[in-house]
């Protein structure tokens, strides 16, 4: 069992920055792919970020060159840091692991989901 904690959300103007921050607790971090995904009030959820725990990583192409993904097997901890902020990125932010090595972008694969954190993007 992994419990997951997402922080670090916020209002932010456009052109701002975030970093969101997940602290993991239970089974063994350094073992889980860990993602982040969105979800905008009326909208799927949506993949944003993925980093396995071989260190492969990858994004989606709305967030490409703007976001990146970061763990701390030390602090059990994986990172989203987010520049270049937009109004479109306005949404809850969640953490979410998986007990595979390989790259994967559909929530419904995942095993572990964080309560989330809402991130706000004025413009």
């Amino acid at each position: 069992q992994v419990q997951l904690v997402e922080s670090g959300g916020g209002l932010v103007q456009a052109g701002g920055s975030l970093r969101l921050s997940c602290a993991a607790s239970g089974r063994t971090f350094s073992r889980y792919t860990m993602a982040w995904f969105r979800q905008a009030p009326g909208k799927e959820r949506e993949f944003v970020a993925v980093i396995t725990w071989i260190g492969d990583k990858d994004y989606a192409d709305s967030v490409n060159g703007r976001f990146t993904i970061s763990g701390d097997n030390a602090k059990n901890t994986v990172y989203l840091q987010m520049n270049s902020l937009k109004p479109e990125d306005t949404a809850v932010y969640y953490c979410a692991a998986g007990t595979f090595v390989v790259v994967r972008t559909r929530p419904r694969e995942y095993d572990y989901w964080g309560q989330g954190t809402q991130v706000t993007v004025s413009s």
